[in-house]
């Protein structure tokens, strides 16, 4: 959420900050949705809106550096190769094109730019679950987080390659499979074991030589009786792990699997 604030100023879709019409709060009334997790998307008023690769750009970094950014910062960022007057005319233009398609999504604060408040971000979301399953997996609500399982499984803006993506792409992934693997325990437990293995093959997609996540496919695994399938599990990860790394399983993951079970 922005912090508490009195004014703000309107990016007019035709001139540059100097020229940008003050408001008193945002006056976008419409819901939309912004998808960085699988894909990038604006939805609107329950259409896909189509913009150009800049003003994609443009709103992906936005909502990445927390929803408020300096104008100089993005314009930097995103046109780092052009001179500084270059720059600030592509990110001029940028705004001029969402505000074109989307009136009211991008608001000027001072020398910064915002997202609007009815703006949602599907990543923000994700995150508060991520967050809340990995600090607080006794109290998490199974039913709320479950259905959050494809947005844990996704990839943060897949294709892209630009360092400000790749950074928070990389505490995204980080984030997630930690995510998935406490849902996959909290739903064995429950005694939900399809989920459970969904979850955990999830994060096991999500990095293959990960121990963690093949520890927690196997345990889901073992509690279900399917002694086998956790076997066939682990002699996966441990010849990929051979093969890949030169490594072997730590002693825990083989012990995991019980005394005789593995040799």
């Amino acid at each position: 959420m922005f912090p508490a604030r009195k004014r703000f100023e309107s990016v007019d879709t035709n001139s540059g900050p100097s020229h940008d019409r003050r408001l008193a709060g945002s006056t976008r009334s419409k819901r939309a949705t912004l998808a960085l997790l699988g894909r990038f998307e604006l939805i609107d008023d329950g259409s896909t809106v189509p913009l150009a690769p800049a003003s994609q750009r443009l709103l992906a970094y936005v909502a990445l550096a927390g929803r408020r950014v300096r104008r100089d910062g993005v314009a930097g960022a995103l046109w780092s190769v052009e001179s500084e007057h270059r720059a600030h005319t592509n990110l001029r233009s940028a705004i001029a094109r969402v505000g074109a398609r989307v009136p009211g999504l991008l608001y000027a604060v001072g020398a910064e730019l915002a997202l609007a408040d009815t703006v949602s971000v599907d990543l923000d979301d994700a995150r508060r679950v991520a967050l809340e399953v990995i600090s607080r997996p006794a109290a998490t609500a199974i039913e709320s987080a479950a259905l959050s399982m494809s947005a844990l499984s996704a990839e943060l803006l897949p294709g892209w390659y630009d360092d400000w993506v790749v950074n928070e792409a990389e505490l995204w992934r980080q984030q997630r499979l930690h995510a998935l693997e406490a849902l996959s325990r909290v739903l064995t437990k429950a005694g939900r074991y399809a989920e459970a293995v969904v979850a955990a093959q999830a994060a096991v997609a999500g990095d293959p030589l990960r121990e963690s996540a093949q520890a927690a496919l196997i345990a889901v695994h073992l509690r279900e009786g399917n002694q086998s399938e956790a076997v066939r599990t682990f002699e996966r990860y441990r010849s990929r792990l051979r093969d890949e790394l030169g490594l072997e399983p730590t002693a825990q993951l083989r012990g995991q699997l019980g005394h005789g079970t593995i040799t």
